[in-house]
């Protein structure tokens, strides 16, 4: 018997293959990012594995064909990737692009999984690449939300990443390879083996996972400024919209898949997992924190969850999971921006 996601997203089948962890591109700095040159009728990359973009009689990505004049980022994680999207021209982007602010072509500019420092270093390796730019619009919050919540994993004052947790076992083996003999005893010292709390051990709470989320943000933005400063991009911060930030009932269609997506998961449910961090009022507490971090580097925020729930109906179909969107909330939401923003 096929799996309702399967009947009603056929597409994300095509995702989880693009996303699968053994196909993953591991890089320097970036820990990870998209697979490059990747083909499917869904979704495709560059040669970098930049997703690719389309207007109205052309496209474009960051490591293949470019406009010769200004363009315009869409930055962030999955979410503006397209995540979840039939095609590349259902992104947001690409709906920008063709439709709702089609002045300036828009690039993907997005990584699978990524938090804001990863966003940020992400623009600063390939910024080379690019024609000048106009606009810097960052679809973001959920990831580096969620990877503040993991205390433990914390190095050196930075925020953890997805998968973080196999890089420092690795990385543990690797400088057990390497210790010196230990004076005294004539051999090799017995490495070290890390031992990770659970979850529940660690988990902080609401407000201080918050607080460790914008202050992480809050310098992110402050280099976005500066970097944009340069070409004199206007930078600003979206709060993503989320399922669970945006209503506290799903849609019909929505709530058939979420409840399939906890019954098949195998690391728990979606409350078990995220519940701390994902309803009304969380979502709504950290936009509340965001907007002072935001207006205080001179960035411009929205926070997309109350503006997109004033725009739909609670029958509105427009998750294809809990945090990722149908065609139908792209384009939704690339009409929000522009809208929010004064995009034209």
């Amino acid at each position: 018997m096929k799996l309702q996601r399967e009947i009603l997203t056929p597409q994300m089948v095509q995702y989880d293959d693009f996303s699968s962890r053994g196909e993953t591109q591991y890089l320097p700095y970036l820990m990870y990012f998209n697979r490059p040159d990747y083909r499917s009728e869904a979704i495709n990359t560059d040669r970098l594995g930049f997703r690719i973009s389309h207007g109205v009689d052309e496209q474009a990505s960051v490591g293949s064909t470019l406009p010769d004049g200004p363009v315009r980022l869409l930055v962030g994680g999955s979410v503006p990737l397209g995540y979840g999207s039939t095609s590349d021209a259902t992104t947001m982007a690409s709906r920008l692009w063709t439709k709702h602010a089609s002045s300036r072509p828009w690039l993907t500019y997005a990584g699978h999984c990524y938090n804001s420092t990863q966003e940020l270093l992400l623009f600063l390796l390939y910024r080379h690449l690019l024609p000048p730019v106009e606009e810097i619009v960052i679809l973001s919050g959920f990831n580096t939300l969620v990877m503040s919540r993991l205390v433990e994993m914390h190095r050196a004052d930075q925020g953890p990443f997805y998968f973080c947790g196999e890089f420092f076992e690795q990385m543990e083996e690797v400088r057990a390879r390497h210790r010196k003999t230990s004076r005294g005893f004539g051999r090799r010292a017995k490495p070290a083996v890390p031992s990770w709390p659970s979850p529940d051990e660690v988990r902080p709470e609401l407000d201080d996972a918050i607080a460790s989320a914008v202050d992480l943000v809050g310098r992110h933005l402050a280099s976005w400024q500066v970097l944009a400063a340069a070409t004199g991009a206007r930078v600003s911060f979206v709060l993503q919209p989320m399922a669970t930030w945006l209503r506290a009932e799903p849609a019909p269609e929505e709530k058939l898949i979420f409840d399939e997506l906890d019954r098949i998961s195998k690391l728990g449910t979606w409350e078990a997992l995220y519940g701390d961090v994902s309803s009304v009022a969380a979502g709504q507490r950290y936009a509340d924190a965001l907007a002072p971090a935001c207006e205080r580097q001179g960035v411009r925020f929205v926070n997309l969850n109350p503006v997109l729930r004033a725009a739909v109906t609670d029958k509105s179909w427009l998750y294809v999971d809990r945090a990722h969107l149908t065609d139908e909330g792209n384009d939704i939401v690339a009409a929000l921006l522009a809208d929010q923003l004064g995009l034209s």
